[in-house]
């Protein structure tokens, strides 16, 4: 008989220097609010927080990319 995993351990271990310790808060208007809701209810996002901080961490590291400094500039 196979044995059950135990659901308790984190999938991640636990990483001291990766503890969110800063808030940042923002406001969106009744547009903006109506369109991110739509979208996770369409794509059935369970963690709001995970899938702002990705978004805004995502468009973060794409602008970096696109704007590192060249030889020839």
């Amino acid at each position: 008989m196979a044995k059950k995993k135990n659901s308790s351990t984190p999938t991640q271990p636990y990483h001291p220097t990766m503890k969110r310790t800063h808030r940042v808060a923002f406001m969106l208007n009744e547009e903006e609010f109506k369109a991110v809701n739509r979208f996770i209810d369409k794509y059935q996002i369970s963690n709001t927080s995970k899938f702002m901080r990705e978004a805004v961490i995502r468009t973060i590291l794409k602008r970096l990319d696109e704007d590192h400094p060249t030889l020839f500039d």
